[in-house]
This record gives C-alpha cells, sequence and structure tokens, in this order.
C-alpha cells in the first residue's frame, strides 16, 4: 500500500508517464499562470512598497516584483501541473526574460531613430547631395546621396579585399593547418581587437603620409579591410569547424584531392554560415565613423569615383551634421542615421536571401547546363 502511494505521488509530480513536454508549446493555462502571477506580484509589492517598508525607487520596485513573480507562478504552475511541469516553466520565464532584456533595447533604438529621423526624409535625400544646402535651409532641401554613394562603394571595396583574404585564412586555418596557423591565429586575435581608430591611424600613416596618396574612398576602404579581415576569419573558421569529418574522408575515400574536397564539399555545406560572417563583418565596418574621418576627407558634393577626390559616407555625414547648432542640421544628421539603418536592414535581407538556400540548391542556369547534357 505504501509502495502504490509511493508511485502515485511520483506519477503526479512528473504530471503522467506517458505526457510529454513540448518546449515549443504554450497552452492557454501557462498564459492564465503568468498574467494572474504578474499581477499578484505588483498587488504584493506595491502593498509592501506603500504601507510596511520605507522602501522607494523604480528599479528596486521592479526587481522585488520580478523575485516574486518568479515565485508565484513557479509555486502557482507546480501545485497545478506538478513539479517538472514547474521548473519547465520556471526556465522559459527566465529564457524569455533574458531574451526580452536583449530584444527591448534595440527595439526602443531603432524606434527612437524612425521617430526622429523620418520628419526630413523625403525622394530627394536619395537623388540629391548638399551641394546647395546651407546652415540656415530647411531639413527637407537637398539629400544624402553623395553619403550613401559614399557608403555602399566603400564597404564594397572592403568587402572584396577582406572577404576572399578571410575565406582563404579560415580554411588555411581549420582545413590545411599548417606551420603558420598557430602564429595566424594569433594575429586575427589581436587585430579582432584594434580600436577602429587605431585602424585608421594606420592607413592615414602608411598610405596616405607615408606614400603621399590623398584622402580618398580607397583610403577609407582600406580602413574599413583592417577591421572587416578579423570578423569574417574567426567567423568563418569556426563555421568550417562545423561541418563534419565524416564529409571531408567520404571525399578523399572517392579520390578527391584536398582542394576539390575544400571547393566542392566543405565551402558549399557551410555557405550559409559564411555569409553570415560576411554580414557580421558587414555590421562591424558599416557604422565606423573613426577610421573614416582620417581617410575619407568628407564631402558635400557626390564624387563617383573613390580612386580620386574626396568622399563622403553615412557615418562621416551624421558625424559631421549633428555637431552644428541648427536644428535643420540635426535634423539631417538624424535622417542620415535613418537611411543608414535602412541601407544595413537591405544588405541584410540581399544576403540572407542569398546564403539561405542549402547545398543542395541547383539555380537556374545550373539547372539549364544539367539539361542540356540530359542530367535533370
Amino acid at each position: 500500500m505504501a509502495l502504490t502511494l509511493r508511485r502515485n505521488k511520483k506519477t503526479n509530480d512528473v504530471g503522467s508517464i506517458d505526457e510529454k513536454i513540448r518546449i515549443k508549446s504554450v497552452e492557454s493555462i501557462d498564459v492564465t499562470v503568468l498574467i494572474g502571477s504578474a499581477i499578484s506580484a505588483f498587488a504584493l509589492v506595491q502593498l509592501l512598497y506603500e504601507t510596511f517598508l520605507p522602501l522607494s525607487g523604480a528599479l528596486g520596485f521592479i526587481v522585488v516584483w520580478y523575485v516574486f513573480f518568479l515565485a508565484i507562478s513557479w509555486t502557482a504552475v507546480r501545485e497545478l501541473r506538478g513539479n517538472v511541469r514547474a521548473k519547465d516553466h520556471l526556465a522559459r520565464v527566465l529564457v524569455w526574460s533574458g531574451a526580452s532584456l536583449a530584444i527591448v533595447p534595440l527595439v526602443l533604438i531603432v524606434l527612437y531613430v524612425i521617430g526622429k529621423g523620418y520628419h526630413a526624409l523625403r525622394p530627394q535625400f536619395f537623388t540629391e547631395d548638399q551641394r546647395y544646402v546651407g546652415a540656415l535651409s530647411d531639413s527637407t532641401e537637398g539629400g544624402g546621396a553623395h553619403a550613401i554613394i559614399g557608403t555602399i562603394q566603400q564597404v564594397g571595396i572592403a568587402s572584396l579585399i577582406a572577404v576572399p583574404l578571410g575565406i582563404t585564412t579560415a580554411v588555411y586555418l581549420n582545413e590545411v593547418k599548417g606551420r603558420l596557423a598557430k602564429p595566424l591565429r594569433t594575429v586575427v586575435d589581436a587585430m579582432s581587437a584594434v580600436p577602429s581608430i587605431v585602424a585608421g591611424l594606420f592607413i592615414y600613416a602608411a598610405w596616405i603620409l607615408a606614400l603621399g596618396n590623398q584622402q580618398t574612398g580607397l583610403a577609407g576602404s582600406l580602413a574599413l579591410s583592417v577591421l572587416f579581415l578579423p570578423t569574417v576569419t574567426r567567423t568563418a573558421e569556426v563555421v568550417l569547424r562545423l561541418v563534419p569529418g565524416g564529409l571531408r574522408e567520404a571525399s578523399l575515400a572517392l579520390g578527391g584531392t584536398e582542394w576539390r574536397t575544400t571547393s566542392r564539399v566543405v565551402l558549399p555545406t557551410s555557405r550559409s554560415g559564411l555569409v553570415t560572417a560576411v554580414i557580421l563583418g558587414v555590421a562591424r565596418v558599416i557604422g565606423e565613423t573613426a577610421p573614416l574621418i582620417l581617410t575619407v576627407g568628407g564631402a558635400f558634393i557626390l564624387n563617383w569615383n573613390p580612386l580620386s577626390g574626396k568622399q563622403d559616407s553615412l557615418p562621416f555625414f551624421v558625424f559631421r551634421l549633428i555637431r552644428f547648432p541648427q536644428e535643420s542640421q540635426i535634423a539631417r544628421a538624424w535622417t542620415g542615421a535613418l537611411v543608414l539603418m535602412i541601407l544595413v536592414l537591405v544588405l541584410f535581407v540581399i544576403a540572407r536571401a542569398i546564403g539561405g538556400r542549402g547545398p543542395d540548391h541547383i539555380g537556374r542556369f545550373k539547372r539549364w547546363r544539367l539539361q542540356r547534357k540530359g542530367l535533370a
């Protein structure tokens, strides 16, 4: 009899032997418990703050409310559904809370930039420059086409320099593993910690002062590539490590060389991760201002040639205008920040659309070639 009661108690704690906990499922009872626990915790903490304890402060109120909320919700779920369900509920609430702490500030920043920048956002902002705009001109006059073109060109050239070098370095570190792998990894790690202003100073000293070149968009691209390269290399190396070793062994067993194994098996398999590495690299450099102050020079007119003459960029555009005392100039700066955010979003969507395809994806041109050969 005692054994039967013990088994029944164990079964009630778990909930049901055959019942499985679905991690991603949210039932109505979970929502009810969360709402009730939140209201109960708020009322209890309000009573403690206002009646029994001489406490004050919004931050302390929120912290105490959250602790009471966790305790009440865990107790309620344990009484209703068992101990295992209560632990799962507590872990889920903690994970959701951590995700909210990370997402809410990002959403607030995006909304704040939109609220500040949409007032001066007009179609001509994408087609005109600051050639005929003065300090007292209205914020809707002129545009930032020169800065948009400069940013796209500078980040594009930096990508052309850093992406092939970064992926090649990652392949050497992970696939070849030669004698220079260890010191090369040390150099890459050291470059990751280099401040952006140091990269700008390096290009300014080595490219502009020592070689006698001018401040151009190319100089800014070189400074950005110094920051771009370690991010792509480290991320690509981690991605290549995730490729199963069985794929390499199968390719080598079928007679493939190391080069063909890397180019035909390893890199296509990790294409999505490599695109993520490029996205992280672009995110690292597209908003940098410090290296561009010393290298691009800044300009108020459109310069299509990044190899000659000073050029502007959106970060430098915002940095220069935000320091003006005129409200119209500050409004243009916020609009430039909003356009930069939109540009980053567009680039990320395009990159994700390209890299999101699986390694077995066959494009239209390749499918047409296979059909001509009778293989598809």
